[in-house]
């Protein structure tokens, strides 16, 4: 019985090393040393081979090495295989202190400063009270709950929208597409957390973002194919909208000549707000591997029809 790790390899390296000491049982192999492809029972990918049925026949158990898994072709993994997605403290705790900076940013003014300093302009603005500041977090899966709980310590105005009812404590919740409307109204920075599905692909939309209230800052963290990139562009224009802090696009490196590189109130970063840690990575791993050696449920695993 082996485990096949298919991604980034110097990560990989350091899982071969982890499961060498806390689970020397299992053999361990890195992709495209496969070994004896019959012997493979789990396999741990960013995206799986495209002949995974084929090349490893007796896979088990199919991991996403990150939070979604939206890069899967689902129709290439057997419907009898779980497939189950990252939940693990690092990409949590990555995203928490990705969102906070940003939220706390807008909130201070610093974009504002940093034109300043551009012009050799030293203009003092008014600090707003964080209560006063309304914060939205569309998705309230692991990782927008553990965002607004951290945002409600700074005493922010939390609200949080999700398909279904999710409770936060604290934090005003909305849920359904019939309150989508009263939750935009009521945010003045609105954080996309939300899994990419056939739902959720173009969601930033026009009608959407200009939902907003004017003034409204945009911070997407979700995937780059829920932002309609063009209609954020004309509601930052029109001044709808102050600014957009970019974690993810579509696609991902945009082109050198896109005008969002170039645009004064977008700020990018190249889809680093947070990532798997191996050392706790691994841990939940093993942890899903004696749940599905006991036959139970385990941490992560999608349920398909919902695509996440």
């Amino acid at each position: 019985m082996s485990f096949l790790y298919k991604a980034d390899p110097a990560r990989g390296a350091v899982w071969a090393r982890l499961f060498a000491q806390r689970a020397p049982e299992t053999e361990f192999r890195l992709w495209p040393d496969v070994g004896d492809a019959r012997e493979v029972r789990y396999l741990a990918a960013w995206k799986p081979p495209e002949d995974l049925n084929a090349l490893l026949p007796n896979v088990e158990v199919v991991f996403s090495t990150g939070a979604g898994i939206d890069q899967f072709d689902l129709s290439r993994v057997p419907d009898h295989i779980p497939v189950v997605r990252m939940v693990e403290p690092g990409i949590v705790e990555g995203m928490v202190e990705y969102v906070t900076q940003a939220v706390l940013s807008i909130h201070r003014d610093i974009f504002a400063y940093a034109h300043q300093q551009t012009m050799r302009q030293w203009t003092e603005l008014a600090v707003m009270p964080a209560s006063e500041r309304r914060v939205g977090v569309l998705g309230l899966g692991m990782l927008g709950q553990a965002v607004l709980s951290r945002l409600k310590a700074f005493g922010f105005d939390c609200a949080g929208w999700s398909r279904t009812p999710r409770h936060v404590d604290g934090v005003a919740g909305y849920a359904g597409y019939e309150s989508l409307d009263a939750f935009l109204a009521r945010t003045d920075v609105l954080v996309c957390l939300l899994p990419l599905t056939s739902a959720t692909r173009g969601i930033l939309d026009k009608r959407l973002l200009g939902g907003l209230p004017r003034g409204a800052w945009l911070i997407n963290v979700g995937r780059g194919p829920h932002l309609n990139q063009y209609a954020l562009m004309a509601l930052l224009d029109s001044g709808h909208l102050s600014g957009a802090i970019l974690d993810v696009t579509d696609p991902e490196p945009l082109p050198p000549s896109h005008p969002l590189w170039a645009h004064p109130k977008v700020r990018i970063t190249p889809h680093i707000a947070s990532a798997t840690r191996p050392e706790t990575a691994v841990e939940v791993v093993l942890e899903n591997l004696r749940r599905h050696r006991a036959g139970l449920t385990m941490i992560g695993q999608i349920d398909r029809t919902q695509g996440y």
